[in-house]
């Protein structure tokens, strides 16, 4: 038997309860990546209600570029004349057709492989699926036990081809079918190939367009719903007791296929990553700590950069975000430093290093992933913190001084002004940034021509991250022997100038000056950046009045709602259409990111790092409501604070990783 070979973390695990409960088996997910871009999604009841949702999705053309390509395999097992399907599927109308969750005994997550087990009197059925770590392979894998006579497992194979954010329709043309020494070829009319592998098989070619999957995920976002898989044949395993039989589908031009090889690399790769590294998160941290580590290997992926270097980069969420800068430069610390993986790190930093342009980074890529685009004022300011996480960790002067040029030209920019009306105002200091129809911070939305939360001014989080970065560089200059003063002196200037932030009511801070309306008094997460980061610009008492109005107002189990409920424009929930979801997006609903945040300015302002982690530890009970062993996105601002948007968030689970480990640091002088 393969099983992971040390102490499990934290147990996901399911019984009839959850499994044969529809409802409650379809809204739990669980995910794979290949750590290339790829991924595999599905739910615990094995019916697809996302588009997302697949056997394997992959880069095509470019580094975003995805497609699902297999969707499932359902499979029906058949002995002594009867059969049960394993597999279910809900269709046009809300018809569940077959019921094969019944069947289900119960769903864990060995690591990160998916593990159901199926039970029919005496007999058990387990299917295990996993990727191939650097590999567009997914494997699927079926062992049967408690039955001696003759068994037999027919594996319907749904393929497509078609954009991960669309729906495919019905085409005059369809794939090429043939069979092949590893099993089966599909190839499509765009010159994709597709190679299914199996266990000893035999095969049924076949090709149907099954119609009318209905995307229940897709239907309550507002989003087309119905999508259609083409059935390319089937695969039938003559299974024997106790051994496993199996199939892997890859778009690689060859694979080394064996399954118990493949899994066992799978398991000590997961086992490997829990144990962590000297002077990181290891296998000491609580088990839903632990469980994070994992979580943070998904977003982690390497890939050509838009500057045709081959390096590394965090995906921002799954199933449906690219590579963003603000993103990734927010989870770098949590991601990557806390966890050991300092070589990530370096990656990453250079990797952008190159992308830099007017002293900004990219906010996202477009064009298949290889477009850099540029509409953002906050990633070039977490860059220089992930910089101070890194030297932080690993003291490498050597790689500081390659790149040191590159930051003082960014803060150059900033002085001077860069695109968008980003740039420091002479009279005091403070960094302003915005133009109409650019949404340059993390919290702007816009929906049409409705502005939902115009920011064009002077944000409060990007003056804290300004002041944040000053002083960053002042020390990164004196590390290094560089002059020092001029950077020490603008942040003495901002700090001075920060202070008309403060509320003349005690309540906080504005979340923004100088805007086109005015000052801007709303009751916002923003400002907690502004303690809890690693330089201040507050003193002791504003500190303290910041976590108290974010304490009071703002405070959630998951995170920090986006804006007071006693605001008129609060929404306290986040459902309907894309217009509907939106509107709420940044006007109420809760940022698990956030928390992370707040527990590191309360330990700032009380000192006490033991109570300061506890702000955390509901989100070890999150792992097991949603993204299975992952955070989500965003919570409703409303109790009971349902999951939603993304089911795995980079820097929902970085930001909590960082806020435990640097906790965990300070628990220990």
């Amino acid at each position: 038997m393969v099983e992971l070979p040390m102490p499990m973390p934290m147990p996901i695990r399911f019984g009839r309860a959850v499994c044969g409960d529809l409802k409650q088996a379809e809204c739990r997910e669980w995910l794979l990546t290949n750590g290339s871009g790829a991924y595999a999604a599905g739910t615990v009841a094995s019916s697809l209600t996302r588009r997302y949702h697949g056997l394997l999705i992959a880069p095509l053309t470019g580094a975003l570029d995805h497609h699902l390509m297999m969707a499932k395999g359902d499979a029906t097992l058949r002995l002594d004349g009867r059969e049960w399907p394993l597999f279910t599927n809900r269709w046009y109308g809300d018809v569940i057709e077959p019921h094969g969750y019944r069947y289900l005994e119960s769903f864990r997550l060995l690591g990160r492989m998916p593990v159901w087990r199926f039970a029919f009197g005496q007999m058990n059925l387990e299917m295990r699926i996993w990727m191939e770590h650097g590999q567009a392979t997914t494997y699927v894998a079926y062992r049967l036990s408690g039955w001696n006579g003759k068994a037999e497992l027919n594996v319907n194979m749904l393929a497509n081809r078609r954009d991960h954010h669309g729906n495919m329709h019905i085409r005059d043309t369809t794939a090429s079918v043939t069979e092949s020494d590893c099993g089966m070829c599909i190839e499509w009319p765009e010159g994709d190939r597709l190679s299914i592998h199996t266990t000893e098989a035999a095969f049924e070619p076949w090709q149907h367009w099954y119609e009318g999957f209905l995307l229940s995920r897709e239907e309550q976002r507002g989003l087309a719903s119905l999508d259609n898989n083409l059935s390319v044949g089937r695969v039938i395993f003559r299974l024997q007791q106790g051994e496993w039989a199996g199939f892997a589908v890859s778009l690689e031009n060859r694979i080394d296929f064996d399954i118990e090889s493949s899994m066992k690399r799978f398991i000590e790769r997961d086992a490997k990553l829990i144990k962590g590294s000297k002077g990181s998160i290891d296998s000491t941290a609580p088990d839903w700590i632990r469980r994070l580590l994992l979580s943070a290997d998904d977003f982690l992926i390497e890939r050509t950069l838009p500057s045709n270097h081959t390096g590394h980069s965090i995906i921002a969420g799954y199933p449906w975000f690219g590579d963003w800068g603000r993103d990734t430069m927010i989870s770098l610390p949590g991601l990557t430093v806390a966890t050991g993986r300092t070589d990530i790190a370096r990656s990453i930093l250079l990797g952008y290093a190159e992308l830099v342009d007017q002293g900004q980074l990219p906010n996202r890529f477009v064009g298949a992933g290889e477009q850099a685009e540029y509409n953002t004022v906050d990633a070039a300011l977490w860059y220089f913190e992930a910089w101070r996480a890194y030297i932080d960790a690993t003291q490498d002067d050597k790689l500081l001084k390659q790149c040191f040029t590159i930051l003082e030209e960014m803060i150059g920019w900033h002085l001077k002004g860069t695109r968008y009306g980003i740039g420091m105002d002479p009279d005091d200091h403070l960094l302003r940034a915005g133009e109409p129809g650019v949404q340059l911070t993390w919290m702007d939305a816009m929906v049409g021509e409705w502005v939902v939360t115009p920011r064009i001014g002077k944000p409060v989080e990007i003056n804290a991250l300004w002041y944040n970065a000053l002083t960053v560089m002042a020390d990164l200059a004196t590390r290094l022997g560089r002059p020092d003063q001029p950077y020490r002196d603008i942040a003495i200037a901002v700090g001075d100038s920060f202070k008309r932030f403060l509320r003349e009511d005690g309540q906080g801070l504005y979340d923004l000056l100088d805007g086109p309306a005015g000052d801007d008094a709303s009751i916002r997460p923003n400002q907690i950046l502004a303690v809890s980061l690693s330089h201040t610009p507050l003193d002791e008492a504003a500190c303290r009045s910041v976590v108290e109005v974010c304490g009071n107002e703002l405070l959630c189990s998951y995170g920090l709602r986006s804006l007071s409920p006693r605001d008129k424009s609060y929404r306290g929930h986040y459902r309907g259409g894309v217009a509907d979801r939106d509107g709420a997006y940044h006007q109420g609903t809760v940022w698990a990111w956030l928390l992370g945040h707040y527990a590191l300015a309360e330990y700032r302002v009380k000192g006490d790092a033991e109570a300061a982690q506890q702000r955390l530890e509901p989100l070890a009970d999150h792992l097991l409501d949603a993204g299975l062993g992952s955070i989500s996105e965003i919570f409703d601002g409303d109790p009971p604070h349902r999951a939603t948007g993304a089911p795995a968030q980079a820097w929902s689970v970085a930001c909590t990783l960082d806020a435990w480990w640097r906790l965990e640091q300070a628990k220990r002088v």
